[in-house]
């Protein structure tokens, strides 16, 4: 992409995203791995984004999100903006894929996991 592309990465600013499971409290790799994401979004003077991927709730440990919070508080991790939370977005992803449907850019699979590894 040329670099006075409207598209460019100069041109937009940096957005670091960090997006844990609330299967459990953060453990040490997820806590190096938004670090990282929180530092590197800081260097290039962006924003920090925290989305929680909340959309598997058998998965899920009551009050896990709240414990991953106070932990990257408790590092000085602090996001830019409201947490995310992905069960939220729902109706989003309904207007996508109804968008998606109408303009013939969906195709139907009913294979299994284990058909689509193959």
């Amino acid at each position: 992409m040329p670099v006075n592309s409207p598209l460019s990465s100069s041109s937009r600013p940096y957005v670091g995203r960090f997006a844990p499971s609330p299967s459990g409290p953060l453990h040490f790799g997820s806590l190096i791995a938004a670090l990282g994401s929180f530092l590197q979004a800081r260097a290039q003077q962006g924003r920090w984004l925290v989305r929680i991927e909340d959309i598997d709730p058998p998965r899920e440990m009551a009050g896990a999100a709240a414990l991953i919070l106070k932990t990257l508080e408790a590092y000085g991790l602090e996001w830019d903006g409201e947490v995310m939370f992905q069960s939220a977005r729902h109706g989003r992803y309904d207007e996508i894929i109804d968008q998606l449907y109408r303009a013939g850019d969906l195709y139907w699979c009913r294979c299994t996991r284990r058909e689509i590894m193959a």
